[in-house]
């Protein structure tokens, strides 16, 4: 419903600022800037919010241990500085929005006396690094006080630990709550619009042909300037401005698996930063699983990559290889695979070594691409390329500089740790259905609580804190226009665990039938996509 109205905004032939191709992260994130500093933008989205790459992540904001080896290693200001701004990034998205993210321990297990040393120095620099960004500090573990900490770590040959500081959070609502956000400042946001061509007069960009996903309808809509943020797939935007433009990005591919809660301790982390192989292997808790991710291999960029058996097999090698339990492919509950965009040259072939920065590029046409870096980055992304377009394309802002470093995002403003007592005791919850709905709705639980009140209180699945009325929200408030954006990006149940969320999808697809009058081939068309989704690739 809401989604239709601002269709609607889109088709009455007002001029805007800005239009913003992508609904990730970094197009997101630059809706709200632009947003907040008062210009008129449209931001579209040919699938769902964070339907790509932005809702695959390893869920930390993090500055980049990797990186900060390198850049010491190597003596590489780039990489250094990407990762004090990292750092310093991580720092305001865990203070804008709370309800969605936390500071997470995190240990690195050790098992050569040489890496003692090694190890910890360059996490107290990382603690350095941050500034008065910095969220805890980085300590030595004995090998007692690390298995205390975490149980199922492999115990022989474990001479100590490091414990360090990241923060984790959930970033399909992350995205989402920056477009809402961007919405209340006056951002026109749309779902499930492509971007099917660019409108030119004199050889100049002045606007976009759209065309609904869902219907086939398609229209123009003209601004002053087209910011091309889609992440992966800048490039397909690149060539539509201009067939003979050079590629600038590659992108590697990053797998989660997703196991029991026994694998991991509810409040500490994993990292092994070096396999033997030289990737980073995190082991994390997450929605009361636990998640281990990740590989990165060069990969062919498509909207649904498949996690491919080799990736799977590699993570449990080496999950057994750190870990006193048996884990089989049986113990999976969940696995996806996400995109990584790395601007880079074409021919490079290590992308484990390439910086995850970002860059603006123009064409002569007045295309404007942001293209690299990362969800930790995504507020400095924007920031960057606002600016940008202010100069490029001319345009008078309200408000010149950025707004968002002190903007709370939609759900973070009046958000209270101790909220889910509140909704237990005003509700009844039970308290993993409070707890959960406090982190994931931040002070917006109240409004999903309500509905769950008159009569959709019920749980959609076993073992599992979603609710029904969640559904119902997400069709009136937060543009889900389908049964497979409910189940993976509204709520992480697909996240957590496939065969619960296959279970669930009837009873979603009922919920939302009825609320949004689809037909009998409507709804078949959506379970099949739901099924196809969550037993091929999310």
């Amino acid at each position: 419903m809401v989604r239709h109205q601002n269709l609607q905004k889109l088709k009455d032939g007002r001029v805007f600022d800005l239009i913003i191709i992508g609904g990730g992260a970094t197009g997101c994130g630059v809706a709200l800037d632009a947003a907040s500093r008062g210009l008129k933008v449209a931001l579209i989205e040919k699938n769902d919010f964070s339907e790509g790459t932005s809702s695959r992540s390893t869920k930390l904001v993090h500055g980049g241990v990797r990186y900060l080896e390198m850049a010491v290693k190597k003596l590489d200001r780039v990489q250094y500085n990407l990762v004090k701004d990292g750092l310093r990034e991580r720092g305001i998205l865990l203070k804008n929005a709370q309800h969605l993210s936390n500071r997470l321990p995190l240990i690195t297990p050790l098992y050569k006396w040489l890496d003692v040393p090694y190890v910890f120095s360059g996490l107290k620099l990382y603690d350095l690094l941050s500034g008065k960004q910095n969220i805890g500090h980085s300590c030595l573990l004995s090998r007692k006080e690390a298995l205390r900490r975490f149980p199922t770590l492999k115990a022989e040959g474990l001479k100590a630990g490091v414990l360090y500081y990241d923060g984790q959070f959930h970033d399909s609502r992350m995205a989402l709550s920056l477009a809402l956000t961007a919405e209340q400042h006056g951002a026109t946001i749309a779902n499930h619009v492509a971007v099917s061509g660019l409108c030119k007069e004199g050889g100049k960009i002045v606007g976009a042909e759209l065309t609904d996903s869902l219907t086939g309808e398609s229209w123009q809509l003209k601004a002053k300037g087209v910011v091309n943020a889609t992440g992966p797939f800048v490039d397909q935007i690149r060539l539509m401005d201009n067939p003979e433009t050079a590629k600038i990005l590659t992108a590697s591919t990053g797998i989660h698996i997703v196991l029991d809660k026994r694998f991991a301790p509810p409040d500490t982390g994993l990292m092994i930063p070096e396999t033997e192989d030289g990737r980073v292997l995190f082991v994390l808790p997450w929605e009361n699983h636990a998640l281990v991710g990740t590989t990165d291999e060069p990969s062919e960029i498509t909207e649904h990559p498949k996690p491919l058996e080799a990736e799977i097999d590699y993570l449990l090698r080496h999950v057994t290889h750190y870990f006193n339990l048996q884990v089989k492919k049986s113990d999976i509950k969940a696995v996806w695979s996400g995109l990584r965009p790395l601007v880079s040259d074409p021919r490079a072939t290590d992308t484990a070594k390439l910086a995850r920065d970002h860059v603006i590029e123009d064409s002569a046409s007045g295309l404007l691409t942001i293209a690299g870096g990362k969800w930790t980055s995504y507020r400095k992304m924007a920031l960057d390329t606002v600016d940008h377009a202010l100069k490029r394309f001319n345009l008078s802002a309200p408000k010149p500089t950025c707004q968002t470093e002190q903007l709370p995002i939609l759900g973070s403003a009046n958000y209270a740790d101790k909220g889910d007592l509140e909704l237990s005791k005003k509700y009844g919850f039970d308290a993993d259905v409070a707890s959960y709905l406090n982190r994931t709705y931040g002070d917006q639980a109240d409004q999903v609580a309500k509905l769950a009140n008159g009569g959709l209180g019920i749980r959609l699945v076993k073992n599992h804190p979603v609710l029904e009325a969640e559904v119902l929200y997400a069709v009136r408030y937060e543009f889900a226009e389908r049964v497979i954006d409910v189940l993976a990006r509204r709520m992480p149940l697909a996240l957590v665990d496939s065969e619960a969320a296959k279970v669930a999808a009837p009873r979603v697809l009922e919920i939302m039938a009825e609320e949004l009058g689809w037909d009998r081939q409507r709804c078949e068309e959506e379970i099949l996509l739901a099924e196809m989704r969550l037993t091929e690739a999310l």
